[in-house]
């Protein structure tokens, strides 16, 4: 782009400030005061911590904080509870990724797909995606037999035109949660 060019852009000379000024904020953000936010921090930690326990972290009494908490899950900031397991231990000694892709990015493609793959023990995460492909879904397997098999279901399914695999060898971070 020459100078004259960024000229006819205003964009192309805007600053980052000024781009995410005029981004459309995200509908459905909910404003949380710094209490509420440390109690999803906390709560994010230790799902499992008593609510005395958590009133005291947050410094207030447990009367209000309870009612926070229920507040939080009332509007859909907290959607439940789960335990951290160790898959390996369980059984499931492999996680791979699939890059897939579609025939079509038709509604009706896409929600085909989703709700196929949602029926699906071994997928733990399905993500539609832009750039390289329509959805990028995890999975976990018992063996490499297992993958295979997966690999092969995958690439059966109706509408799919590619699957790439990856095979993570190892998980240096694997985060629960969102910062607060």
């Amino acid at each position: 782009m020459t100078h004259s060019d960024q000229d006819d852009h205003p964009a192309a000379s805007a600053s980052s400030k000024d781009i995410l000024a005029a981004t459309p904020s995200s509908v459905g953000i909910v404003d949380l005061d710094s209490i509420d936010r440390q109690i999803v921090a906390e709560l994010q930690a230790d799902g499992r911590m008593t609510n005395v326990e958590l009133a005291r972290r947050t410094g207030i009494s447990a009367p209000p904080c309870l009612r926070r908490v229920r507040r939080l899950e009332e509007i859909g900031v907290i959607e439940g509870y789960h335990a951290d397991v160790d898959a390996g231990k369980l059984g499931w000694s492999l996680v791979f990724f699939a890059l897939i892709g579609l025939e079509s990015q038709k509604g009706s493609v896409l929600e085909a797909f989703e709700a196929e793959v949602a029926g699906w023990a071994e997928v733990r995460e399905c993500h539609m995606i832009r750039g390289g492909g329509d959805f990028l879904v995890r999975l976990v397997a018992r063996d490499a037999a297992h993958q295979n098999y997966l690999t092969k279901n995958l690439t059966d399914l109706d509408h799919v035109v590619r699957v790439q695999t990856l095979q993570t060898i190892r998980t240096s971070i694997d985060r629960a949660g969102v910062p607060v």
